[in-house]
C-alpha cells in the first residue's frame, strides 16, 4: 500500500524541480515547509541534487557543488547556457535559468560545506600526483590546499572520477571554457599523471 506523506512529498518535489512551487515550500515527506527563507535552498536545487547529492557523494562521476566557490559555479551555468561549454545533461538543464537563479544556486552551494568524500587513494598514487602538481604549479591557480579562488575551482576532496575526465576532456579540448590555461597544463599530463593527480586532489 503506497504512503500518503510519502507520495506527497514526491509530488512537491516534482513540482519544486518544474518551479512551480515557491521556495521553501517543500520539506522532507511527512514535514511542513522549511523553517525560513533563509535557511531554505534555490527551488532549481533540488534538480542538482539528483546527480550531484546534497550531503553525500552520489554519483562520482558528477562533481561536488557544496563548498565550490560561488563565482565558479555562476560561470559555469551561464558556460553552459551559452554553449561554451556542454554536457548532454547540464546544457539543457542550465538553458532556462535566469541570472539570478544562476547567482541563488552558486551562492547556495558555495554556503555549504562539502561532504564527507569516501573515495580512498592510493597513497602511493597519492604522493606521486602531489610532485606532479607541484612541478606542474597548480597551486598559483588554485591556491595552497586547493581551495580555489574567484572562477578558480576548489580541486580538493573533489570525486575522483570526475577530475580524471576532466583533465582527460581539457587535454582532448573537449573542454575549453578556461581560456587555455588547463589545456596546457593537461597536455604536460600523461594518463598515468592524470590519475595519480587525481588520487592526490580526491585524498584532500
Amino acid at each position: 500500500m503506497s504512503n500518503p506523506a510519502w507520495r506527497a512529498g514526491i509530488v512537491g518535489l516534482a513540482l519544486a524541480v518544474a518551479g512551480l512551487l515557491p521556495r521553501g515550500a517543500i520539506g522532507a515527506p511527512g514535514q511542513g515547509a522549511a523553517a525560513g527563507p533563509a535557511d531554505a535552498p534555490p527551488v532549481k536545487a533540488g534538480a542538482c541534487e539528483v546527480c550531484h547529492g546534497a550531503n553525500v557523494v552520489k554519483q562520482p562521476l558528477y562533481p561536488i557543488l557544496a563548498g565550490q566557490t560561488s563565482r565558479y559555479l555562476y560561470l559555469q551555468l551561464r558556460d553552459f547556457q551559452a554553449g561554451r561549454r556542454t554536457d548532454p545533461v547540464m546544457s539543457p538543464m542550465a538553458a532556462d535559468l535566469t541570472r539570478e537563479e544562476m547567482r541563488e544556486l552558486a551562492d547556495f552551494y558555495a554556503r555549504r560545506p562539502p561532504p564527507r568524500q569516501p573515495f580512498q587513494p592510493d597513497p602511493d598514487k597519492a604522493a606521486v600526483g602531489k610532485l606532479k602538481a607541484s612541478e606542474t604549479l597548480c597551486t598559483m591557480c588554485h591556491l595552497g590546499g586547493f581551495a580555489g579562488q574567484n572562477e578558480i575551482p576548489r580541486v580538493a576532496g573533489q570525486n575522483f572520477d570526475y577530475i580524471v575526465k576532466q583533465l582527460k576532456d581539457f587535454k582532448a579540448r573537449r573542454r575549453a571554457n578556461d581560456g587555455g590555461s588547463m589545456t596546457s597544463v593537461a597536455n604536460t599530463m600523461s594518463d598515468g599523471d592524470i590519475e595519480n593527480v587525481a588520487h592526490y586532489l580526491a585524498g584532500l
